[in-house]
């Protein structure tokens, strides 16, 4: 892939703040960094989504994580916080599936659980499905991706970020979009820190970043095409 240009970089950005112990003004000020650097969406813990939304113009986007961070929730105890994530004004959803289902092979109750929170928020809500990619070898990696679309996911994610198996690689980000095609999206996530690591992510196929780090990865996209231009 050739030079992307900074404002569709930005674009591709879920600028991210998922700490436990994060305070509401610090979510504001991620959101006033948000509008500043014209990301696609800020994404921020269940709790802290109206917080966002007041914070933020009307019209962009704020997503949540459901399940967060270890999937070993009761399907209805998600859908429920999806419910409430949509009721406060999140329009993407970021779930995280049952391990323990992937683990065993229960394919079946991966996508029902997708399903569930599919029927909840409606066809308006993006709902990306996290499979903590680093945890499974490629067959693994591939029956999550086909159990998540057949319930209904807009989008596959690799990483919470959180789990010490580690975050996106660039070889699961290649499975995941080999997997579901080009109408289904990939969002990288956990550890894409720098505009290096950013494009091996979009070059392996990957459409969505989530971050802490967008102002680097956008300095460093500026940098990069300062010097290409000089």
């Amino acid at each position: 892939m050739g030079m992307i240009g900074l404002k569709d970089l930005a674009r591709l950005i879920d600028h991210t703040l998922l700490a436990p112990e994060t305070s509401c003004l610090a979510v504001e000020q991620l959101c006033a960094e948000a509008v500043e650097l014209g990301v696609g969406a800020v994404c921020v813990s269940p709790t802290m989504v109206s917080t966002a939304v007041g914070s933020l113009p009307e019209g962009f986007v704020v997503a949540s994580v459901v399940g967060f961070p270890s999937g070993a929730h009761w399907a209805a105890v998600k859908a429920r916080e999806a419910e409430q994530a949509y009721e406060d004004g999140a329009r993407e959803i970021d779930m995280v599936i049952n391990l323990a289902a992937v683990a065993d092979g229960r394919w079946n109750e991966v996508s029902a659980e997708v399903a569930k929170l599919r029927d909840i928020v409606g066809g308006e809500v993006v709902l990306k499905v996290i499979i903590e990619s680093a945890l499974w070898d490629d067959t693994q990696i591939i029956e999550s991706c086909k159990a998540a679309v057949a319930g209904g996911a807009d989008f596959v994610k690799t990483s919470t970020g959180y789990h010490k198996a580690g975050g996106a690689s660039i070889h699961a980000v290649r499975v995941m979009r080999d997997t579901v095609g080009s109408k289904v999206g990939v969002k990288a996530s956990g550890g894409v820190r720098t505009f290096a690591t950013a494009m091996e992510m979009i070059t392996a196929g990957a459409d969505r970043l989530g971050t802490s780090s967008a102002r680097t990865i956008l300095d460093g996209a500026a940098q990069t095409i300062a010097n290409s231009d000089s």
